[in-house]
């Protein structure tokens, strides 16, 4: 999540343990494609249940809240030394102000690690079909009337697919979204973290093959093959052939686009590229806030966030998320 590969790279074939359950979380489980798929539910009431099943219907909204790029699990945290709490921490802001969430393991990491034998085997398309299965039981187990898809980063473009085809949601959330074309944000990011020379003419001639649809070369210089590799083409070329200012315009739906201003990979011009692609958009732009929600001054401070779960979350993020949802565009 801190360079160009973090940023672009959507999978990551690392298996790792689940978190816990925290208090006042309850587990619920959904069917995958070989096994079953986990998150965590946290009651919007500030006196819901602590632990135990989930009882009665919910008519508070609740918010599906899916997780960015890479082995990032349902709280946030990732590979090592990326475990800012971003998540947990959301959910535990938004439960104070009523509104339940359920956050995600993604199939065949963490919680869901049984869902799929190979992490690495999925497309954005398999993600987006996940939501579909969350969303029927979510209303299934907790009654609830009133479902947002909220996604950060790359859980931001499963959100916007997911909308063309599950039916009957509240609307959207998206946070640090890319508002491009994976291959136009790519080519940016690699121009800034490459020198002049052939391991960046490389790059721009795999990133123009994929938007092409043509696939991975077989030849791949070693410094490249971390960001380009072979077992991740399919998800690669499923991600490349998105357009996001597209899905959000077919989206029909109340929207939100929340970007915080000193966040190092996503920019303003992605969210603006969304909140204009339709009309029902509300774009919040937050000046302190970094990829990972949290309040941040120079470069150092930012990077340093990205390790730091105690740090709290920048202000208005909790605000913009809970006052959207009570009161979406009309």
């Amino acid at each position: 999540m801190l360079s160009p590969l973090h940023a672009a790279l959507f999978c990551v074939g690392a298996l790792l343990a689940a978190p816990g359950p925290a208090a006042g979380e309850t587990l619920l489980h959904a069917p995958g494609p070989q096994g079953r798929l986990e998150g965590a539910f946290t009651p919007g009431a500030p006196d819901g249940p602590v632990g135990g099943p989930v009882d009665g219907p919910v008519d508070r909204p609740v918010l599906l809240l899916v997780p960015g790029s890479g082995p990032t699990d349902r709280d946030g945290n990732g590979l090592p030394g990326l475990r800012p709490g971003t998540y947990r921490l959301l959910a535990e802001g938004l439960a104070a102000r009523g509104i339940a969430t359920l956050r995600i393991d993604k199939r065949g990491l963490h919680g869901s690690h049984a869902a799929v034998r190979d992490a690495e085997a999925v497309t954005i398309e398999d993600y987006a079909a996940d939501l579909g299965t969350w969303v029927a039981t979510l209303r299934q187990e907790t009654g609830a009337r009133c479902i947002w898809l909220a996604g950060h980063s790359e859980g931001g473009l499963v959100v916007l697919l997911a909308a063309q085809t599950v039916p009957d949601l509240c609307g959207l959330v998206l946070i640090a979204t890319p508002g491009r074309p994976l291959g136009a944000l790519l080519r940016e990011q690699l121009h800034a973290a490459l020198p002049e020379g052939p391991l960046r003419a490389e790059a721009m001639a795999i990133i123009a093959r994929l938007e092409a649809g043509q696939g991975l070369p077989e030849t791949i210089s070693p410094g490249l093959r971390p960001l380009f590799r072979p077992q991740i083409a399919g998800f690669l070329a499923s991600v490349f052939a998105l357009d996001p200012a597209r899905l959000a315009a077919g989206a029909r739906l109340p929207m939100l686009v929340l970007q915080g201003l000193r966040d190092l990979q996503v920019g303003r011009a992605d969210a603006e590229a969304l909140a204009g692609a339709n009309p029902a958009a509300r774009l919040v732009l937050l000046p302190e806030a970094n990829h990972v929600l949290k309040a941040v001054t120079d470069r150092a401070d930012n990077l340093a966030a990205y390790g730091d779960p105690d740090r709290p979350l920048a202000p208005g993020v909790v605000e913009a998320i809970a006052g959207f949802l009570a009161a979406p565009p009309g």
